[in-house]
């Protein structure tokens, strides 16, 4: 059976030392989209901030994905490899995000930005989720054309090798993809449907917290654990990986919170 062969070339071109990447690329676009969409959902729910203070809403959620996902990966995944080799934690071209890092990062963000002008967390966090969960698809985009967390060995007909970052050249699961559809594509349609229909202030960011869970979790037993030293191939008691780990505490605090905002409602 052939199999496809990925042999991508993450970078797009070289001009001397800068090395402009899709990876990169896909960040700028994703913020770019953000900048027009969350306004577009602001409008729909009449949430007016002047154009200097939504600048800075958008600056610091930008900043809390960047250094938010970038601290988490170093804490979650691979802390030992960055202890031995400090100036590359300042390599964001080459890849190595955490989404559950970046999650915090905006969710504080966000948080100070609204105990600064005094609004409302929820006002504000409810439009930009659909909007997050576009950025995340362009994110997983990103890593496939990289080759980097790809999945695990399999005999699907749809499966890959890949050629420049497996160093075992076994056929995989294209598991980015998997992650660009259900994490990106799929979460961002059913949050906009609930952002549009339903008036709860706080759904559509528990909504998002709980999808993402639900779909990261059943997508790491497609996707090759990382490669931890602290535990058994990637995996904690045996059982889970840390991603599962981290999206099964989202799901829990999402179910808590969600029935709480029902609650309050009656």
């Amino acid at each position: 059976m052939n199999h496809y062969i990925h042999d991508l070339n993450p970078t797009i071109f070289t001009i001397g030392p800068l090395e402009v990447r899709w990876y990169g690329l896909f960040y700028v676009i994703s913020f770019l989209l953000g900048y027009w969409l969350v306004k577009k959902n602001f409008k729909h729910r009449s949430i007016h901030l002047s154009n200097d203070d939504y600048d800075s809403f958008l600056f610091n959620m930008m900043l809390g994905v960047i250094l938010g996902g970038r601290i988490g990966y170093i804490l979650f995944y691979n802390l030992s490899y960055y202890v031995h080799n400090p100036l590359t934690i300042f390599y964001f071209w080459e890849g190595g995000m955490s989404f559950h890092g970046g999650a915090l990062g905006v969710i504080v963000a966000g948080w100070l930005f609204c105990r600064k002008h005094k609004l409302s967390f929820y006002q504000l966090a409810d439009p930009v989720m659909p909007i997050v969960a576009i950025g995340l698809g362009l994110g997983r985009l990103g890593n496939f054309i990289n080759g980097e967390l790809y999945g695990r060995a399999t005999d699907v007909p749809w499966g890959m090798i890949f050629l420049n970052t497996d160093p075992q050249l076994l056929v995989r699961h294209p598991s980015q993809l998997y992650e660009l559809f259900l994490e990106g594509i799929l979460l961002a349609i059913i949050l906009q449907w609930i952002y549009r229909k339903v008036k709860i202030e706080g759904l559509v960011f528990w909504a998002f917290i709980g999808g993402y869970g639900i779909f990261r979790f059943i997508l790491e037993y497609f996707r090759q654990p990382d490669d931890i030293e602290l535990y058994n191939n990637g995996l904690i008691l045996k059982l889970f990986t840390m991603g599962q780990i981290l999206s099964l505490a989202m799901v829990l605090f999402s179910l808590l919170f969600t029935i709480y905002l029902f609650k309050k409602r009656d």
